[in-house]
Parts: structure tokens; C-alpha cells; sequence
């Protein structure tokens, strides 16, 4: 009979599954705290008894140093209550060999608890994404009352540990190095305190600034006193630290990485750029974390300082190691960061500048625009995604979509389809914009009216805005010049967010996108009379006037230059810097080195068998020759490697992607390749493979999007998004006391003598 997991929103049985299940304690008030971490209401009146008959949990919800490998030799009389196996006081490792999980039901080896283990990882929020779902394991959701109680009850505990814990140390004290300073009790005790702090910290992953802190601490019932704004301080910086060196040892380990940036974020009225770091861990998965945000000050020089001290002084890694850069910038800081990117290659060649996956390739070229014109249709398309994210304004463009189209229903409907959620940010947001258009201002002018007094002030203005915006004939043309200009790098841009094999292709046709665009630029005179008129039939639908812009007619007049036609305006100042700016951003972004390093992608097996196995990567090897173990072995490795899987057997599967491919348990016999694919899957441009969770960047959209502006912390900001990194409360606590031993009571007692003293004197 199969055993089911009791945690709520989990479905493992053991049948399904190679996961240990452990049984509730028989100790009352040990399986009391796993109940009360479980959250489910159903299970409280049941005895400690019928729980660990019934009752089980799966390793998952474990903290991985809670569960331990014994020798299961004999029954022990001292066996603690509610532990699954005997506890056997030999322990060891299982062995170093693929063998062991093969054969694990033969094996001596038992996977135990520790006598002190406790459930701690949880999923409470999955099932409020499916609110129609039955949930056979209610969550019991809890009061502020239940939470002083649980507080109260894990602090008694704490304390209970602590005295037992002297008592065993003082039996013990001839195993203890007399040398090691002795904790008075007054100083466990503040330990303690510091312990809960720093829990109540993580455990809430509270959202906002000094106010929320001092609402969730003056709760506490272990701390009834509001903590001053530096003690605050102090404690998000530890735990911020902390976490963060959780990710930074794994990045060490893993050696390479690259770097990506975010949109700027504004804190306290100063500009800050979020900083993501790729990396492959010691599993060989493929990981991008959040891990602080920059003082975005300065110029392009300043700014490649800083981010060179905050990686290396800081962080302590080496810049020689980073082999991207990524930066997705809008706005006036898109010319800043593409500077910055430049200097930081000519430092660090290896660090191949690259769009970033998260965002769409003719996204990313518009933006690197730096025309004024170019900009505020990218201002206004983002102004447009977060318009339609507030109440009614969805409906309210589907309805004007059905009347504007109501003679075109195919139209419409494949309109309306298009114009779904994130539409602003797909690879064909130009397309749909242009044929938008009109009923967008159908739509905006209905929000303006606002008959119903349906939509919020805010709504209305923006909707004014965007209407005046679109009300401008040059903003028509550019939307017109991009659409057509960009419908060249449309495809190219789709293949390098797909799948590897999509990739690979796209690095070979870069030239035939290059040369689509050249044609174009050498035709520029019979494109433009094309698009030109599009524009115009698109104003005239709109009823905006066709001329030319009032500042430049102004220069003119000013200048006494005669009068300027209105298309050949829009060639010179339109067409012209829109198609030549396009051409320079593919070619810097797909320089020789990057499409050397994106067609070493044939080493995985599936492009290969595309390629007929006649594929050469060490042609394109030298790129990373120094980052491999034995480069002099490397053409004879290729080649076994290609061998190994043209004759396969007809069952074996080639596999599609990195990812698959390093998880191979043969592919350490390969070091090269397995060191060249690490490098390459941290590149920018290559998509997060078998991501099951959001990504570190939409965290930080979540937290900011959730968040009051004038609550947002970068602290706050950096936990929240890192609450899937595991965390050490005892290590907090340490690096509290060692950076602040003014806070110690010790310290505070000696003080407190000495002035005293100076008194008396």
C-alpha cells in the first residue's frame, strides 16, 4: 500500500516516487511543532499516536541536513519515538558509485531523520492560482493570535533546547577545548532573541519598509520593544549578506558566469541597476540569480569601475571568468549601458555582449535606438502593457476592437487574440500595434469619457495622454519605418529564444538577415515611397494630419531655410537613422566571436544528427580553448564524442538540449565538451532551460509591481526574491555579534562600569 504525503499541495506517494517518507513523532510535543508547520487544521485533534500510524511526510519538505544516510545493522533499544528506521550510532556514506541508486532497496544503507528534525519547507500558495481546485488537505490560515502563540511556544522551546543543551555540555566538558570562550546565559539569551529576529525576518518575507517591521516586531511576543531604524538596518544587512554568499560559493564553485541587467529602479531618489549573475551549479543546471542592486551614477567609466569593485572587492570573483554581459536597458540609459558593455569587452574580451533571452529581439534593437522619436514609442508601448494590466481597460479594448472591426469579424478576432496578456513585449508588438491603432483610440477615448464612471482618475489622464501621443504623424511613421524595418529580424530574433537546434540555425543565418538589410538600405529610396504611404492611409484612417513636426519647422524659419516637403523629412530624419541603426546593432551584437561561440552549440547530440554528424566545432574552438582542461586532446575528443552518437542504437534518444546533455552520466569522460557546454549554456542570449519556477528577474518585476513605491528597500527587495535560498539562522547570528559587539550585552554591561566609574571621578 502506497504512502501518501500529508503536506498540503503535495501529491507524492511512495510509489510514484524514490523519496523517503518519514512518520509523524510519537513524541506529543514533537509532533506537535510538525503539525503546526504543516498548517493543516484537520490534523490537530488527532493524537501524536494515530499520527505516526496514519500519517506520513515525504524528504521533500526536509532541510537536506536533516536527513542522513545510516548502516541499518540492528535495533537499538535507544531508538528515539517516531523515528522510521532504527538509529544505529555507526554512520557513514553510502558509496561513490552510480551503482547505489540503482540498487538502493538492497543496499544497507537507510535514510534516517536527525532525532532533532523538524519540517520546514512548505508550499502554502500554489492551489490560490487554481481557485476551482477541491483540496482534499485544507491550509489552515492563521490568525494573529496563532502566530503570538506559535511564537511564544517556539521561543519556551528555544530555551528549553538551550538549558538542555548546557546541561549535556557541562556532562560532556571533557571533550570540550578548554581554550573555546564559554557563552554566559545571559548572552544565549540574546543570541536567542537575535535568532528569533532574523527568523521572523525570513519567515514572513515582509514587504515593505520601517513601518511593517515595526508592525510584525511589536506582535512578537519575543520582542515587545520596536526595534531603533539601525537595528533594522543591521539585521536586513546580515541576513541580506548572508543569503547572498549562499549564491556566491555556488557561482565559485562553478568558476564561469555572465552578467545581466536589469531596467533601473529608483530608491530613496536615486537610481540603482539590478545585477543577475548565469551560472551553472554543481548539478549542471543552468541558474540566473538576483544579487544586488548598483548605484546607477556617474559616467560609462565610473559605472565599469563599480560594477568591476562590486563583483571582485565585494563578491570576490574574477571579471577573467565572466563570458557575457547582457543589459537590458530603456530609455535615455540604453546609449550609457551599451558604453558600458564596450569597455568592459575591451578589458575583458570574453565577455561577448549579447541580448538578453528575457526579452524579445526587436524589443531589445528598438530600444538600443537613440532618436527621440524611437524612444517615445517605446515609452508609450510600455506605458500601454502597464495600462491595460488595471481593472475594465481589457474589456474596454475588445469591445472597440469588435466595433472598429465589425465588417472585418476574422480580423477582430485574431486581433483580439494577439492583443492578449504581454503583447507589448512579443517579437511582432509593431505589427499589432499598427493595426491597433484605431481602435486603441476608440478605445482610450471611451476611457476618457468615462460615461459609467467606471475607470479611476489615473486611468483617464493616461488614457489622454497616450491619445495625444498617438495624435502626432511622426509617431505614426516611426511605428510604420520599425514594423517594416524589423520584419527582417523577426524570425532570427523567435529562432534565438527557441529551442538549441532554433539557435544554431540562427547563428547561420545571420548573414542572410544582414544581407535582407543591405538590400533594403541600397533600395532605401523605393521602400520609403512604400511605407511612406502606409503611414499617410494609417493617419487618415486616424484622422491626424499628415506634416512635419513643429520644432523642426521652427529651426528652419529660424535658419531662413526654405520649406521642406514632408516625405522627404521623414526619409532623412526617419527612415534613414532607423535602418542604418538597426544594421549597426545586429552587426555589434553578432560579431564574429559571438556566432563563433553560438555555433560551438553543434556539440549537442541532437544538432549534430541535424547536421548529419558532420559537424566541425574545433573550428570555432579557440574561442574558449583556455577555459578547457586539456585543449591539446580536443580534436580527438570531438571526434569520439560524434562517434559515440552516429552509432548509437536505434533506442537511444539524442538529446535536445544543454541541459540534457550535461545531466548525461557519461559525459565527464568527455572534460572538454563537458567544460565547453558549461561555458556556453551561461550565455545571455540562450534561454533558461527546464525552469519549472519564476525567474529571478520576474521576482523582481513581482516584488516591485506588489510593493508601494515609497515602501520599496533594496534589502526587502533582495530577500524577497531570493526566498528559495536556503539560509543558516545560527550563521546570521554570528556575523550580527562579530560585526556588532556594541550590542552584546557583555559589551553593553562593561560599558555601562565604565561610565559608572567616570561618574564617581
Amino acid at each position: 500500500m502506497p504512502n501518501f504525503c500529508a503536506a498540503p499541495n503535495c501529491t507524492r506517494k511512495s510509489t510514484q516516487s524514490d523519496l523517503a517518507f518519514f512518520r509523524f513523532p510519537r513524541d506529543p510535543e514533537r509532533c506537535r511543532i510538525w503539525v503546526e508547520n504543516c498548517r493543516r487544521a484537520d490534523l490537530e485533534a488527532k493524537t501524536s499516536d494515530q499520527l505516526n500510524k496514519h500519517y506520513r511526510l515525504c524528504a521533500k519538505h526536509f532541510d537536506p541536513a536533516m536527513v542522513c544516510k545510516t548502516v541499518s545493522i540492528a535495533h537499538d533499544s535507544s531508538q528515539q519515538p517516531g523515528s522510521m528506521f532504527p538509529v544505529i550510532s555507526q554512520k557513514c556514506e553510502p558509496p561513490k558509485n552510480g551503482l547505489f541508486d540503482f540498487i538502493a532497496f538492497q543496499s544497507p544503507y537507510r535514510t534516517v531523520l536527525k532525532d532533532t528534525a523538524i519540517p520546514t519547507i512548505f508550499d502554502l500558495t500554489s492551489h490560490l492560482k487554481n481557485p476551482h481546485t477541491r483540496h482534499r488537505k485544507r491550509i489552515k490560515e492563521l490568525t494573529e493570535e496563532d502566530i503570538r502563540k506559535i511564537k511564544e511556544r517556539r521561543l519556551a522551546s528555544s530555551i528549553q533546547q538551550l538549558v538542555s543543551k548546557k546541561d549535556a555540555a557541562v556532562e560532556d566538558s571533557t571533550s570540550t577545548n578548554e581554550d573555546e570562550p564559554q557563552l554566559s546565559t545571559e548572552e544565549k539569551e540574546f543570541r536567542e532573541y537575535l535568532r528569533s529576529l532574523f527568523e521572523a525576518l525570513l519567515d514572513y518575507r515582509m514587504n515593505a519598509g520601517d513601518e511593517a517591521l515595526k508592525k510584525r516586531f511589536e506582535a512578537t511576543a519575543v520582542n515587545t520593544e520596536y526595534l531603533s531604524a539601525t537595528q533594522q538596518s543591521q539585521l536586513l544587512d546580515v541576513c541580506e549578506n548572508t543569503v547572498r554568499e549562499e549564491m556566491l560559493m555556488e557561482v565559485r564553485e562553478s568558476r564561469f558566469f555572465s552578467l545581466v541587467t536589469g531596467d533601473l529602479v529608483e530608491f530613496a531618489n536615486e537610481k540603482h541597476l539590478p545585477l543577475f549573475l548565469r551560472f551553472v551549479n554543481q548539478q549542471n543546471v543552468l541558474r540566473e540569480e538576483f544579487l544586488d542592486f548598483m548605484l546607477f551614477d556617474g559616467d560609462e567609466s565610473a559605472l565599469v569601475e563599480r560594477l568591476e569593485a562590486q563583483l571582485t572587492d565585494r563578491w570576490g570573483l574574477s571579471m577573467e571568468d565572466c563570458r557575457g554581459q547582457a543589459h537590458k536597458a530603456t530609455g535615455t540609459s540604453t546609449t550609457k549601458m551599451k558604453a558600458v558593455a564596450v569597455l568592459l569587452m575591451e578589458k575583458y574580451p570574453l565577455a561577448l555582449h549579447m541580448p538578453c533571452s528575457h526579452m524579445a529581439l526587436n524589443i531589445h534593437l528598438a530600444n538600443s535606438l537613440p532618436f527621440p522619436n524611437v524612444q517615445v514609442v517605446m515609452e508609450t508601448l510600455r506605458r500601454i502593457g502597464a495600462f491595460f494590466r488595471t481593472p475594465f481597460t481589457q474589456d474596454e479594448l475588445e469591445k472597440a476592437i469588435s466595433t472598429h472591426y465589425q465588417k472585418n469579424e476574422e480580423k477582430g478576432t485574431a486581433l483580439k487574440q494577439a492583443c492578449g496578456s504581454g503583447w507589448t513585449e512579443q517579437h511582432n508588438v509593431f505589427d499589432v500595434l499598427l493595426d491597433m491603432l484605431p481602435p486603441l483610440l476608440l478605445c482610450m477615448d471611451s476611457i476618457r469619457d468615462n460615461d459609467d464612471g467606471k475607470f479611476a482618475d489615473a486611468a483617464t489622464a493616461d488614457a489622454y495622454s497616450i491619445t495625444e501621443t498617438f495624435a502626432d504623424f511622426e509617431i505614426i511613421v516611426t511605428i510604420v519605418i520599425l514594423k517594416n524595418v524589423l520584419t527582417f529580424t523577426r524570425a532570427f530574433g523567435r529562432n534565438l529564444q527557441g529551442e538549441t537546434l532554433d539557435v544554431f540555425f540562427a547563428a547561420n543565418s545571420l548573414t542572410a538577415v544582414l544581407h535582407s538589410l543591405n538590400e533594403v538600405n541600397d533600395n532605401i529610396d523605393v521602400y520609403h515611397e512604400f511605407w511612406y504611404e502606409e503611414a499617410v492611409s494609417v493617419a487618415d484612417l486616424m484622422d491626424v494630419p499628415v506634416k512635419v513636426p513643429r520644432l523642426f519647422l521652427r529651426k528652419q524659419r529660424a535658419a531662413d531655410v526654405g520649406e521642406i516637403q514632408a516625405e522627404a523629412y521623414f526619409k532623412e530624419y526617419v527612415t534613414f537613422p532607423v535602418i542604418r541603426g538597426i544594421m549597426q546593432e545586429v552587426e555589434d551584437m553578432f560579431c564574429e566571436t559571438n556566432l563563433k561561440a553560438l555555433k560551438c552549440l553543434s556539440l549537442v547530440p541532437a544538432v549534430m544528427g541535424q547536421m548529419k554528424f558532420n559537424t566541425t566545432e574545433e573550428n570555432y574552438a579557440d574561442v574558449y580553448r583556455n577555459d578547457l582542461p586539456n585543449p591539446d586532446t580536443l580534436p580527438a575528443e570531438l571526434h569520439c564524442w560524434r562517434i559515440k552518437w552516429k552509432h548509437r542504437g536505434k533506442e537511444v534518444r539524442l538529446p535536445t538540449t544543454i541541459h540534457e546533455t550535461l545531466q548525461l552520466p557519461d559525459v565527464k569522460f568527455f572534460p572538454n565538451v563537458n567544460s565547453f557546454l558549461k561555458v556556453l549554456s551561461t550565455l545571455p542570449v540562450l534561454k533558461l532551460e527546464d525552469n519549472k519556477s519564476d525567474t529571478a528577474s520576474e521576482r523582481l518585476q513581482a516584488y516591485l509591481s506588489n510593493v508601494p513605491t515609497k515602501h520599496w528597500n533594496k534589502s526587502l527587495a533582495m530577500l524577497n526574491i531570493n526566498t528559495h535560498v536556503k539560509h543558516d539562522l545560527d550563521v546570521m547570528v554570528d556575523k550580527y555579534c562579530r560585526l556588532y559587539p556594541e550590542d552584546d550585552p557583555e559589551a553593553e554591561a562593561e560599558s555601562e562600569e565604565v561610565a559608572e566609574e567616570d561618574g564617581m571621578k
